[in-house]
């Protein structure tokens, strides 16, 4: 027997293993979501690492022995600080060759966790794509097992294989840990960012979790957040330890400064685009050019459609080639202005902005001009003096994206702004400090409504709370329509919810018109519940629950959402007992 196998069979025999944790955290809010469990050799060995170890325990056929020692090590060293009510998560390295062997099921049973006190719901099994499946079909049939017994899935190093797409539709995980080679310089490698924001894409669409590994620096953790990676883990977060530590409060907030300018940037280049980014410096003439001479300008320039008069930097008006060349033409016209400088035919009734003016109201004062005027090109300003032109062609080009921007952020019925800029503003209550309250509308009984009455019907309970929201609240309040039933409204004082009432009533009374006589008298209809039963349901009601910060603190948007979720399933439960 050669030293290191020699060397494999010691540290499986006398148990010489240890268990060290990573925390893997929410790259919103630097929230801990659990841990990874990593074995380490605490001997004096030839072998150099636990990858090397794993290697050989595969190829002496050793391997279920030392899955089962570092798992039961992971245990060991988890049951510290996983004790009810500990709800983290316990990341745990499977070889898929050993998952569904039928040693490693018996081995690991409800009954097997209970004695360390753990969930199955807080397991997560990593399945790395490293390793070669050689019984794919079985190994399918046995993570559809363990996902029915309420155990997790985590594709492991996705992209670091060539499989790893065919893996993640075979098994459809909870969770995917994007390769720490993906991650490396993912914040200068434009590939990188592209690669990972197509993962980003696909994670949104099937509902599975990313996470980043191998985060090392401070740009790196930055760009996961800016591309949307929902997770992530690495060394400049926290390294491996066999003790749970906090995380440094200086990583929480460079994670909630990121996000805030992510979101803030978001909601600049929607709202707030200044004209300043659609301008171009344009030639200038003086007020006493001749006007032969810039009408020679115009002649030896095509693509030249107007000039800027400067008095001293300051614009004193505007000369197009259109109205120069029509005030030149006739029998007369050129004759009679052939020695007359430009200040006698330019335009002093002119539209100037300053520089910093949002693209959106430009377009609007823009548009509100006169017929003849309305294609006019726009002079910018800053400070008073000239700062360039812009024409009417990139201003509604711009103001399009804009719009379509916009769109993409919004409710498709309602217009109301959508999930992303709700957060947004979440975000802005919880970190700026100052007074607010947060209330959660939620339709009762809306999908009987719609399974009898249909769906245009529906959407016409939907605009009618909408446009009482907005009528009822004053303009500097934000409404959202999170989608389906559910709105947010954001008031900047600390109100209870009787501040709602009068709508909850108005509503509750003109829902009404939407149902038949018939229906209202019974005050019930009768539709199909979840289990295909013909139940009675009652008519429409609003359910309306609020927090706010007048006592209490929210040190995140989760805890706060966390809390609305609470006080408005409550109040669906006393609702459900009157019923």
């Amino acid at each position: 027997m050669d030293n290191v196998t020699q060397d494999l069979n010691n540290i499986i025999s006398n148990r010489e293993i240890k268990t060290v944790f990573q925390p893997i955290i929410s790259l919103r809010d630097g929230e801990v979501l659990g841990h990874e469990a990593l074995s380490r050799i605490t001997c004096v060995t030839n072998i150099k690492n636990i990858e090397e170890l794993f290697i050989l325990a595969g190829k002496y056929n050793c391997l279920w022995e030392l899955e089962q020692l570092c798992r039961t090590k992971a245990f060991e060293a988890a049951f510290r600080f996983m004790v009810p009510p500990y709800d983290k998560k316990l990341f745990i390295n499977v070889n898929p060759n050993v998952l569904h062997d039928e040693t490693f099921q018996k081995g690991l049973t409800k009954e097997y966790l209970n004695q360390y006190q753990i969930s199955p719901s807080n397991i997560i099994f990593e399945i790395t794509e490293r390793n070669i499946i050689k019984d794919l079909k079985g190994f399918i049939a046995t993570v559809s097992h363990y996902k029915s017994q309420d155990y997790r899935i985590a594709i492991d190093d996705a992209g670091a294989g060539y499989s790893g797409l065919n893996l993640i539709s075979d098994v459809n995980p909870n969770y995917i840990k994007l390769d720490m080679k993906l991650i490396r310089n993912v914040d200068s490698d434009g590939l990188k960012a592209a690669l990972v924001k197509g993962m980003v894409e696909l994670s949104k669409i099937s509902n599975i979790h990313l996470i980043a590994e191998g985060i090392e620096t401070a740009e790196e953790m930055e760009a996961l957040i800016v591309l949307g990676v929902q997770y992530g883990q690495g060394y400049y977060i926290q390294q491996p330890d066999c003790a749970v530590k906090e995380i440094r409060q200086e990583i929480i907030t460079k994670i909630k400064n990121a996000n805030s300018r992510k979101y803030d940037a978001i909601t600049s280049s929607i709202f707030n685009t200044p004209i300043k980014n659609l301008c171009t410096v344009t030639e200038t003439i003086s007020p006493s050019e001749l006007v032969p001479d810039v009408f020679d300008v115009f002649r030896h320039s095509p693509s030249c459609i107007g000039l800027c008069v400067l008095k001293d930097k300051i614009p004193a008006g505007i000369v197009t080639k259109e109205r120069l060349a029509l005030k030149l033409s006739g029998q007369y016209g050129f004759a009679l202005y052939q020695n007359k400088p430009i200040s006698h035919v330019m335009d002093r009734d002119f539209l100037s902005v300053d520089c910093d003016t949002p693209v959106n109201v430009v377009s609007s004062i823009a548009m509100s001009r006169e017929l003849e005027k309305l294609y006019d090109f726009i002079v910018v300003t800053k400070n008073g003096e000239f700062f360039g032109t812009v024409t009417i062609r990139d201003l509604l080009r711009k103001t399009t994206e804009i719009e379509v921007a916009a769109a993409k952020h919004q409710n498709p019925l309602t217009g109301l702004p959508g999930n992303l800029i709700i957060e947004q503003k979440l975000h802005r209550c919880v970190f700026d400090g100052g007074p607010y309250s947060v209330a959660y509308f939620d339709i009762d009984n809306f999908k009987a409504y719609n399974d009898v009455y249909g769906f245009e019907n529906g959407d016409m309970v939907l605009k009618l709370l909408a446009n009482l929201l907005m009528e009822n609240l004053d303009s500097g309040e934000f409404i959202g329509h999170i989608g389906g039933d559910d709105f947010v409204v954001i008031v900047g004082l600390h109100v209870e919810e009787d501040f709602f009432q009068r709508i909850v009533s108005v509503f509750e009374d003109e829902v009404l018109k939407y149902y038949s006589h018939d229906d209202v008298v019974k005050g019930y209809i009768m539709t199909a519940n979840r289990r295909n039963q013909i139940e009675k349901f009652p008519l429409i009601t609003l359910t309306v629950a609020s927090v706010n910060n007048r006592f209490r603190g929210f040190k995140d948007v989760f805890e706060l959402t966390e809390a609305l979720a609470f006080m408005k399933k409550d109040k669906k439960m006393k609702l459900k007992i009157l019923e």
